[in-house]
């Protein structure tokens, strides 16, 4: 095999490969020889028809067969021989080729540009922790209170009453006709809170153990039985008791009946919950940061193929207009990616970061807690697409080594209180809003110049006007 630089500009390099006809047969005969072990043909027993016979039957399909697997082997030979580190798919272009004759190629190889890393200490974060006060956790602990009341009997002859609890059974018509769904059995109503159909709650304020009552109300617009959406029922509710609140007591019973085991062990809990619910927001503007002063580092070029696939990637399910009318912006979008990732794929090279199989499974169990009841599909998912179990691992290994980057930058750590992290965040969040208004903003001012433009150029201007003449008078002299 002959491997020769033919031209070099960039990071993109092309070789000329040649692979000598010898090398090219003896393959051949070694594939017949194999093929005349398996093939069966009529006239022959099995293992016995002869190499000729198998060639003038398959010879293109085996001709193309061994080729293929010839520019796999060379090509991966070329490259390491020249010592390129490959970004993305070389490109194979067919020069000679056909039984008897050399093989000759153009191997178009995209190489990854040299990146200087910066001192992993040089980055600037901050990481927060949220400090949860007790009144915060007092008032989660009334709020669970609420969800979690108890109800007690009501004397016979006490109303009920807003916050109360009613229990009755009904029996509902339309235009005095009944319908599949018009009949209900102890059916409990905390008044008040208008959870059934609007302005029902209501209608019970009064009612007493044992009383009958006829409701009226009209049924939600989703309604299962289409034709009586919106319609006005009526509901005879026979009631069968009424409660009231008990006063929760928040103690270590309390506790014992949310799944904790105490009332101390359920404040943690309660601690870590609103401490979780904050962190990983808090997190990722910390790691935001980090990808910022990323983008600073100078990266010369980036290779030309990994641009042409990211563009497709944003262009995916769009009109050949559109991705025309947004190619500039999606080239520029793709550069920041590709040299946002070729760095960090620097940092995991030089800190030698691996994705482990425990990890990845760790990230697909994690997801699957994030959607209860859609389990089966996420798993299904996974096991029928590699390439999304690669992009998973791609994520986790950004993960690794942002972490990295933000351990070994010693960030500065501050505490602040749950009301600072939600103003930390909805100014991060406004930020991110106005950044992105901002330029839609001016994209549309641009437009509206570009469109200015275009027409002061249609129409002549007093000034043109006014020129002809002295045009006329110079063209005199």
């Amino acid at each position: 095999m002959k491997v020769e630089v033919q031209s070099k500009k960039g990071l993109r390099t092309t070789l000329s490969v040649i692979v000598d006809k010898k090398i090219i047969q003896n393959k051949l005969d070694e594939r017949l020889n194999e093929l005349q072990k398996e093939v069966s043909l009529k006239g022959f027993r099995p293992g016995k028809v002869p190499p000729a016979v198998i060639k003038s039957q398959f010879g293109k399909s085996i001709y193309g067969e061994v080729v293929d697997k010839i520019l796999r082997e060379t090509s991966t030979k070329a490259i390491e021989e020249k010592k390129i580190k490959v970004a993305g798919q070389p490109k194979i272009d067919l020069k000679t080729f056909g039984e008897g004759k050399d093989l000759n190629y153009e191997l178009q190889v995209d190489s990854l540009p040299d990146i200087i890393i910066q001192p992993l200490d040089k980055y600037k974060a901050t990481e927060y922790k949220v400090k949860i006060e007790d009144k915060v956790i007092n008032e989660k602990l009334k709020e669970l209170s609420a969800q979690n009341k108890q109800f007690e009997d009501k004397k016979d002859n006490e109303e009920a009453k807003i916050g109360d609890q009613v229990v009755f059974d009904y029996s509902a018509t339309v235009n005095g006709n009944k319908f599949e769904g018009s009949e209900g059995k102890g059916v409990q109503l905390e008044l008040g809170k208008d959870l059934f159909l609007k302005g029902f709650d209501k209608q019970l304020i009064g009612v007493k153990k044992d009383d009958e009552k006829t409701v009226e109300a009209v049924l939600p617009e989703n309604f299962p039985e289409k034709e009586l959406a919106n319609k006005a029922a009526k509901f005879n509710c026979k009631i069968s008791n009424v409660k009231h609140p008990e006063d929760v007591k928040i103690d270590d019973n309390f506790a014992k009946n949310l799944g904790a085991k105490d009332l101390k062990d359920l404040k943690i809990l309660i601690s870590k919950q609103i401490d979780d619910e904050y962190k990983n927001s808090l997190d990722q503007l910390a790691k935001n940061q980090i990808l910022k002063e990323i983008e600073k580092i100078n990266v010369n070029e980036v290779p030309e193929n990994l641009i042409e696939e990211e563009v497709k990637i944003l262009s995916q399910g769009m009109e050949e207009e559109e991705i025309k009318k947004n190619k500039t912006k999606f080239i520029k979008t793709a550069k920041t990616r590709i040299k946002t990732g070729l760095i960090l794929n620097a940092f995991g090279e030089q800190n030698k970061i691996q994705v482990t199989e425990q990890e990845i499974q760790a990230e697909v169990q994690k997801q699957l807690r994030m959607m209860p009841g859609q389990e089966k599909m996420v798993m299904d998912f996974y096991q029928k697409n590699p390439s999304a179990v690669a992009s998973l691992r791609g994520t986790v290994y950004e993960e690794k080594i942002l972490n990295l980057i933000k351990e070994k930058a010693k960030p500065n750590k501050k505490e602040i209180s749950k009301e600072e992290a939600e103003k930390i965040l909805k100014e991060a969040h406004k930020q991110s809003h106005d950044h992105d208004h901002e330029k839609e903003e001016k994209k549309k001012e641009t437009k509206k110049i570009a469109k200015t433009k275009s027409e002061d150029k249609k129409k002549p201007s007093a000034k043109a006007s006014k020129s002809k003449p002295v045009a006329k008078k110079v063209s005199k002299k």
